[in-house]
């Protein structure tokens, strides 16, 4: 149990990282706005934003079964 909760921090850091990566232009990424243009994600931008999507997926899944786990 005590290795899901250590999966479940090392995934929030690295998700908040990478989400913090991808604010780009006008700011430094933490206090910055992005673009609000609508244009097609290309190459490590499109990279980038599929890694985001596969690191919420795996957040939510590991916060589930440590809920579920836990209250079990």
């Amino acid at each position: 149990m005590v290795y899901l909760n250590i999966a479940q921090v090392l995934v929030s850091i690295v998700l908040v990282l990478v989400i913090l990566s991808q604010v780009k232009e006008s700011g430094s990424g933490l206090f910055g706005s992005a673009q609000s243009t609508v244009r097609t994600r290309r190459g490590l931008e499109k990279t980038l934003f599929q890694f985001t999507i596969a690191l919420s997926v795996l957040f939510i899944i590991v916060s589930i079964i440590s809920v579920g786990l836990f209250s079990g």
